[in-house]
C-alpha cells in the first residue's frame, strides 16, 4: 500500500504550549522537545504535554510509531529544569515534588509504550534526556552525542530510571558513569547498550524523508528495525571505554566510594594512570554523599525491576532537598555561580555509612 503523508497536528490535541512540537505524518506521530535556546531542559509543562500526547497516541490506530527529537543542533535534551526546582524548593512550593512524580510517569510510559518508539539522541543527552530515549525501542546517536547521567557534580544522585539502565551495562560501566557523571560519545554509548545505532548528523533528513514515505508492510517495529537498518550501524570501532574496562571493573567493584579513588590512585600502570588520576581527581570535586548514595542505589537497582527502581528513585527524591546536596551544588553552579560548593560532608573520608545507609531503611521496611 502507498504511504499517505500528513504534516497536520493531531486535531483532538490542543498543544499546551510551543515547547513541545507534535504532528503526525504517515502514521508516525512526531515530538519535538522545543527550547533550543536552552538545550531543550524539561520542565513541568513539557513532560505534561508529552504525556498528554503520547496516551492519545497509544489510542489511536491511525498512530503506529513515534519519533522524539529536540530541537536545534545542540541537544536533544540537556536535562532536567533544576532552576524552577530549586526556586519551588526554597519558596515553599510543590513543584519540586510534584515534577519528579509526574516526570517519572512519563519515563515509565515510555518503557512500556505499546507503539514503537524512535529517539534520535543527537547532541546532547543529559540527565532527564537519558530518562525519555532509555524506554525507546531504537535509540540512535550522531557524531554529535554526549551522552551523562551528571547528577552527581550538581550534589543530586542519577535518577529517570538511572539505577535501573546504569546497572544493567556490562560490568561496572554503569556504576563507574553514574558515580562520576562522565559524558560519552556515540561509541561508548553503543559499547555500553546506551543505543542501537549510530548515523551521521547529515543524515537525519534523508531518514525522516524515508519516515514519511515508509510504506508499512509487516509489524511496525520490523518496518522501522528494516528502514533504520538501511541508515545506522550497530557498533563503531575503537570505543575508549573498552581498552579500559578491566580497570573500571576492578575499580567501580570496590565497597564504597573511598576505597574507588583509593584504588584510583593505586594504579601504576602507564597506559591507565593517567587516567586514574584524572577520574580520582574528578570524583574529588563531586558531592560525596551524591557518590555514595549513587553507588548504593545503582547496587540496589541491579536486583530490583523497573517499577521498583523509579520507586526507589522517588523515594530518595523525597529526602534529598531537605537532607541532601542539590540545593548547595544548584547554588554554587547555577544560582551564584561562585564554583564552589560546600558539599555536606566536604570529604570522602569524612562519609558516615549510617548516614549513608539511612536514605534506604524506610524503603526496604516497605519490602520492595
Amino acid at each position: 500500500m502507498t504511504a499517505q503523508v500528513s504534516s497536520s497536528p493531531t486535531p483532538e490535541i490542543a498543544p499546551i504550549d510551543d515547547t513541545i512540537l507534535a504532528e503526525v505524518r504517515n502514521h508516525i506521530g512526531h515530538l519535538t522537545l522545543n527550547r533550543p535556546s536552552g538545550l531543550n531542559a524539561i520542565n513541568l509543562e513539557m513532560v505534561r504535554s508529552l504525556q498528554q500526547h503520547l496516551d492519545a497516541w497509544a489510542a489511536d490506530p491511525r498512530v503506529k510509531a513515534i519519533v522524539l527529537r529536540g530541537a536545534g543542533e545542540k541537544a536533544f535534551c540537556a536535562g532536567g529544569d533544576i532552576r524552577s526546582l530549586y526556586d519551588s524548593y526554597k519558596n515553599n512550593d510543590t513543584l519540586h515534588t510534584v515534577f519528579f512524580e509526574e516526570e517519572y510517569a512519563l519515563d515509565l510510559t515510555l518503557h512500556h509504550y505499546p507503539k514503537p518508539v524512535i529517539a534520535l539522541m543527537d547532541g546532547f543527552v543529559l540527565g532527564g534526556g537519558m530518562g525519555l530515549v532509555q524506554g525507546a525501542d531504537l535509540r540512535l546517536v550522531t557524531e554529535r552525542s554526549k551522552l551523562a547521567m551528571p547528577e552527581v557534580g550538581i550534589g543530586y544522585f542519577p535518577d529517570v530510571g538511572g539505577s535501573y539502565f546504569l546497572s544493567r551495562t556490562p560490568g561496572q560501566l554503569g556504576t563507574y558513569l553514574g558515580v562520576s557523571g562522565v559524558q560519552i560519545r556515540a561509541s561508548d554509548a553503543l559499547y555500553c547498550g546506551l543505543a542501537d545505532g549510530y548515523l551521521e548528523s547529515s543524515k537525519l533528513p534523508e531518514l525522516d524523508r524515508s519516515l514519511d514515505t515508509l510504506e508499512w508492510r509487516g509489524t511496525p517495529i520490523d518496518d522501522l528495525t528494516a528502514l533504520i537498518g538501511t541508515f545506522a550501524v550497530t557498533v563503531l570501532p575503537e570505543p575508549p571505554l573498552a581498552s579500559l574496562r578491566p580497570l573500571i571493573d576492578s575499580v567501580f567493584a570496590q565497597a564504597d566510594t573511598p576505597r574507588i579513588v583509593a584504588h584510583l590512585r593505586a594504579v601504576t600502570a602507564p597506559e591507565t594512570r593517567d587516567w586514574a588520576n584524572e577520574t580520582a581527581d574528578l570524583l574529588q570535586t563531586r558531592s560525596p554523599l551524591a557518590m555514595a548514595v549513587t553507588l548504593e542505589m545503582l547496587r540496589r537497582g541491579r536486583e530490583l525491576p523497573l517499577e521498583q527502581c523509579f520507586a526507589l528513585e522517588l523515594h530518595l527524591d523525597r529526602q534529598w532537598f531537605d537532607r541532601g546536596d542539590l540545593m548547595e551544588g544548584v547554588r554554587a553552579l547555577i544560582i551564584d555561580k561562585d564554583k564552589t560548593p560546600h558539599w555536606n560532608p566536604p570529604t570522602l573520608d569524612a562519609l558516615d555509612p549510617a548516614h549513608v545507609a539511612s536514605f534506604f531503611t524506610t524503603f526496604d521496611a516497605k519490602g520492595a
